[in-house]
């Protein structure tokens, strides 16, 4: 998988971002993408993403992680599979993940930064191949997953 992280905070370590890629890869490889698939991550600070969540989501408050799904069908608009397309590269899209945010639930919640951020990003990134938690249903599928690939990278909750 073709991985652009970006890390508009300058605060993040290299070592922070090689997790964020190792995680992502596995990820891949779990749901068994194709190599010619591509996304980016973006490590914001709480206001870029309180401004992208008010703008986007009319929500006027900093969260965790905005996913921004390339293939999710938008009202209005022909439903696209680049899928289908032979030879083109399969773009999953765009997660933004606030820095300050991971620092302040992973002391929440009591366990380490690098949990935290391997958390949104496995969750960011389920929600760019279509999964989600509207349902009881789907929260169980998807969370299920998200435990799966965090135990297997060794990220579990403790």
């Amino acid at each position: 998988m073709e991985l652009d992280i970006y890390d508009e905070t300058g605060e993040v370590s290299p070592e922070h971002i090689r997790l964020i890629e190792s995680i992502l890869q596995m990820a891949a490889d779990y749901l068994k993408l194709k190599d010619n698939t591509e996304m980016s991550v973006t490590l914001v600070d709480n206001d870029t993403i309180r401004e992208i969540n008010r703008q986007y989501r009319d929500k006027d408050s900093a969260t965790d992680v905005i996913s921004f799904a390339i293939e999710d069908e938008v009202e209005d608009e022909l439903p696209l599979n680049l899928e289908e397309m032979e030879g083109l590269p399969r773009e999953l899209g765009d997660i933004f993940i606030s820095i300050e945010r991971t620092q302040e639930q992973a002391r929440d919640y009591g366990h380490s930064f690098e949990r935290e951020l391997g958390f949104l990003a496995v969750h960011g990134f389920l929600h760019l191949n279509g999964y989600d938690h509207m349902t009881p249903e789907d929260e169980k599928e998807m969370f299920g997953l998200q435990n799966e690939i965090l135990k297997e990278y060794g990220l579990e909750r403790r």
